[in-house]
């Protein structure tokens, strides 16, 4: 920050000999543009005792004076010729070229220092540009001024106040110290340290700054931002909240107010708290207007709207409004998620507020305790914090683990499970019903398997998952096999295949396992083709 010098008005002891003329104008063929000579042009009074100090004189109405291309009028000034300085009072002005003009009540001017201290009422113009302070130094030398006692700089597009400014008319750098305001017709930025250019219009943020407006507020340490086309990239994990409760943060933030748009890039969240989500990832996406955002890279979605929180994990997330202002979720590509009670694994997956569904698509498998549910399609309802009913309308299979090698199988066309407490009470199957299950013993024991063929099923449980019934009809075949006669071919239902390797195990484990994920959508290729070819 330059120094702060204070030149007082200098003044003679007495005036003898006192001299009254019209001035003209000094040496006229004199160069003018001398280096830091000050050429006096015009005064209608001079007043001088050269016995007392030859140096010093007092002029009086339309003063004028020129340093090379700067002009400068006053009501009076003292002038000191040898030492190129001067004291001037008055409808100061100054202006050079038709770019340049400043206006003061009182200036002091330094020869030596080639400084100018312009105080009271003071305002420098220069084209579009506008500074306003009541004191005012201006380096003649390195052509820039600054202010140090409160002062605010207008253009075209902001006003910017702040309690120091400095400002060069050459380069229309401007930079900004101390309670820093810009104003804008939209919004307002706050800061403590700013740096402006008057021709581009671009802010560069050098400290914690906040930028309010009616649509969202921004939080950020260092960055810039372009106020003519509103345009900004932000970094430091600076932060937008927006109107409606949505925030986004990142490493690196690139934001336009005109179209909404903003993105992220390291480690970035996007949140909502109005409905209970967030998003992060290493790449995110949010547009306030469309209110539509999506993310990529490691990206997880935890969704707490239904009190347990979800977590879940796809190669690329993305969530809009639906037409009732609703929030929908898509999850695409190797998606795993885990709850405390269900956990599972898709190719793809919506999860819709509107009706709060998990839709799953592609060899989805779901389980729930030590059950597993798998098929082409399911659809999971949940009712507050619990699984309520699943759906899966094109093909299902059911495997539970009882012990050891064997395992409670079930497989159809089509299924749905009705749950309570978080528990399977009703399994309702329909077409190519087939069933393999090991009905325990009084003695809690397994002897023997199952195996039922059949249209439609319909199995009851009671709390616990105790067997209460089940219906199966019509043309119902089978046969019970003794375990010490079964042969290892008996034991599975085609199709039988126990994911367990793939199941996420805590909010963490939704990541990774991308070959395992791959090997499994290539199973449901072949699994699509057998039946199809069956049918």
């Amino acid at each position: 920050m330059p120094a702060t010098t204070t030149i007082k008005a200098r003044k003679p002891q007495r005036i003898n000999n006192a001299m009254k003329a019209a001035i003209k104008p000094q040496i006229p063929s004199a160069n003018r543009y001398q280096k830091n000579k000050i050429f006096l042009e015009n005064a209608d009074v001079l007043a001088a005792d050269y016995s007392i100090n030859p140096d010093y004189q007092i002029l009086r109405g339309n003063v004028k004076f020129r340093k090379g291309g700067m002009f400068m009028w006053c009501d009076s000034a003292y002038f000191y010729e040898s030492s190129n300085s001067l004291d001037a009072f008055g409808h100061v002005k100054m202006q050079q070229g038709d770019t340049l003009f400043v206006y003061a009540d009182v200036l002091y001017y330094s020869g030596q220092d080639e400084l100018a201290q312009l105080r009271y009422n003071v305002r420098m113009i220069n084209r579009d540009v506008t500074l306003y302070t009541d004191s005012l130094d201006y380096d003649m030398r390195n052509n820039y001024g600054y202010y140090f006692e409160g002062g605010k700089i207008v253009d075209s597009q902001n006003e910017l106040s702040s309690v120091y400014g400095q400002y060069e008319p050459n380069t229309k750098n401007a930079e900004f110290l101390y309670d820093v305001e810009l104003v804008n017709e939209k919004y307002v930025m706050s800061t403590d340290t700013l740096h402006y250019n008057t021709s581009s219009h671009i802010a560069d943020i050098l400290g914690k700054t906040t930028i309010v407006s009616d649509s969202n507020i921004i939080y950020s340490r260092k960055g810039w931002y372009n106020t003519e086309i509103e345009n900004s990239q932000l970094f430091d994990r600076s932060l937008i909240v927006t109107k409606n409760g949505q925030t986004i943060t990142g490493d690196t933030l690139f934001y336009d107010r005109t179209t909404g748009k903003g993105e992220a890039y390291g480690n970035i969240i996007l949140t909502d708290s109005v409905r209970s989500s967030i998003l992060d990832g290493d790449y995110g996406f949010h547009n306030e207007k469309e209110n539509v955002s999506f993310c990529t890279g490691r990206a997880r979605a935890r969704e707490f709207s239904q009190g347990d929180t979800l977590h879940l994990h796809g190669d690329t997330l993305r969530t809009y409004l639906d037409s009732d202002s609703l929030r929908v979720l898509l999850a695409y590509n190797r998606v795993r998620f885990y709850r405390h009670d269900v956990q599972g694994v898709c190719d793809s997956m919506t999860f819709a507020e509107k009706d709060s569904i998990l839709n799953m698509y592609r060899h989805s498998v779901v389980w729930s305790g030590e059950r597993q549910i798998s098929g082409n399609e399911i659809n999971v309802h949940l009712n507050d914090s619990a699984v309520d009913w699943a759906t899966l309308p094109d093909f299902g299979f059911v495997a539970e683990h009882i012990e050891d090698v064997y395992y409670n199988q079930l497989s159809s066309k089509k299924m749905k499970a009705y749950f309570l407490d978080k528990e399977l009470r009703q399994l309702d199957a329909d077409g190519n019903v087939l069933i393999l299950t090991y009905p325990m013993e009084n003695d809690s024991t397994y002897n023997k398997l199952i195996n039922a063929e059949g249209s439609f099923l319909v199995v009851k449980l009671k709390p616990k998952q105790q067997m209460d019934r089940m219906t199966l009809w019509p043309d119902v075949v089978g046969r019970a096999v003794p375990l010490f006669l079964a042969k290892k071919a008996d034991l599975y239902l085609e199709g039988f295949k126990w994911y367990d390797n793939l199941r996420p195990n805590s909010s963490m484990d939704i990541f990774g396992k991308e070959d395992e994920m791959n090997s499994l959508m290539q199973e449901e290729v072949k699994s699509a083709r057998r039946r199809k070819k069956s049918n």
